[in-house]
């Protein structure tokens, strides 16, 4: 079985197991993912965005995680990291703890998961994806609560949809992402709003 086959929940276990210390870099992590590198590595990053109410981690991923998603928009068929970035490390205990607690949820979208509607996980259209990613990714960056949620969730459908090749599960994932981002836009343009009417009476 090829590591395109292993299932994305087994994927991250093994991903586990394959760590020989306490911390590893993301440039191992990045090494280890192969020619799965772009959907893996954002589904890793965004998975800690996925925990309601969790402050901090988030906001710290969010930026490479929108690193990650310019270099989908700029058509790079390969994920780079600057030695900075890459060197970053990453506990393997944080990381056996992703990998419990995601499992059962991905397992579940693994199951109703298949190839279809290729072409939005291909060039040119990827790019239209990526371009959406990073504008989710500045909605994580947004340090108000529950911001991180919705568009984490988003980027992991999105994320799986590349690697698992299904055109439709990245269709939903930028379908709720876009319709959070506009539902932000529209409070904040509401607030001010009221905010200058108020200044205004």
């Amino acid at each position: 079985m090829t590591s395109q086959d292993i299932p994305i929940s087994d994927r991250l276990d093994q991903l586990v197991a394959q760590a020989h210390s306490d911390a590893v870099t993301l440039d191992w992590v990045l090494a280890q993912l192969n020619e799965r590198a772009f959907g893996l590595f954002l589904l890793i990053l965004a998975l800690p965005c996925c925990i309601p109410f969790l402050y901090g981690v988030p906001q710290v991923v969010a930026l490479p995680l929108m690193f990650v998603s310019v270099q989908i928009l700029l058509g790079r068929t390969v994920p780079w990291l600057p030695a900075r970035l890459g060197a970053r490390t990453v506990a393997a205990s944080a990381l056996a703890g992703l990998a419990r607690r995601a499992g059962p949820w991905l397992r579940r979208i693994e199951a109703i998961s298949h190839p279809r509607l290729g072409a939005l996980t291909r060039a040119p259209l990827d790019r239209l994806f990526g371009l959406a990613l990073v504008i989710f990714s500045a909605s994580i960056l947004v340090p108000l609560p529950g911001t991180n949620t919705v568009p984490g969730f988003a980027v992991v459908l999105v994320a799986m949809g590349f690697v698992q090749r299904d055109g439709l599960l990245v269709a939903l994932g930028a379908l709720l992402g876009t319709a959070w981002v506009a539902t932000l836009v529209l409070a904040g343009a509401t607030l001010a709003s009221l905010i200058r009417t108020w200044v205004g009476l």
